[in-house]
């Protein structure tokens, strides 16, 4: 049995999906840990519910950072534009069962009255729906049989991603520590769509 180096490079290259996907649900499984051994502190159920939220955010902002980081870094990592996309969608998701599950107990009315009436919830929950459609057509199949209608629709999650921030930033009503450099972060990458490419 060949142990030649750099054919395990290659393995774990073209096999990198495997690995990756657990490594990026491991913060979710990690929380649902914390949850049963009554590690999240006070108010475990607001903590979980946030905590997902975040991660959705961060794999957001990871998503839209790969198109710039090749742009002007010349560093292309696009092949991981799916992963953190679809992982952005998967802790989303998430986050909102958490909110209707955890947060309400499902109760259908409490939850219509937030989504028809809290601002904040309005926004969050457009933006999740904004990305289903991007989740169910990040496949090969879809990108040859949309062609480019794929781009135009994939767009969309500059628009998610502008209602996930103001979602982000009303959910804490103020700028601090945690929200500021994730808005930041936001702006700096929602602005580079419109900088000039740097000469090589």
């Amino acid at each position: 049995m060949s142990s030649d180096p750099a054919s395990a490079l290659r393995a774990v290259k073209r096999h990198w999906r495997v690995i990756l996907y657990p490594i990026g649900m491991m913060p979710a499984a990690w929380l649902v840990w914390q949850g049963q051994h009554g590690e999240l502190g006070a108010d475990p159920v607001n903590v979980f519910e946030r905590s997902l939220g975040l991660w959705a955010f961060r794999f957001l902002l990871a998503c839209l950072a790969l198109a710039p980081l090749k742009r002007f870094a010349g560093i292309n990592l696009l092949r991981y534009r799916r992963l953190t996309g679809l992982l952005a969608f998967f802790y989303a998701s998430l986050h909102v069962l958490a909110y209707i599950g955890l947060d309400h107990g499902f109760d259908w009315g409490v939850l219509w009255t937030d989504i028809t009436h809290r601002p904040f919830i309005i926004l969050g929950m457009s933006a999740l729906v904004l990305l289903v459609p991007l989740a169910l057509t990040s496949n090969a199949f879809s990108m040859r049989l949309m062609k480019r209608q794929w781009k135009v629709l994939h767009r969309l999650i500059y628009l998610a991603a502008v209602l996930a921030g103001i979602h982000f930033f009303l959910s804490f009503k103020t700028l601090n520590g945690v929200s500021a450099p994730y808005l930041a972060g936001l702006g700096v990458l929602l602005m580079s769509r419109f900088l000039p490419q740097r000469p090589r």
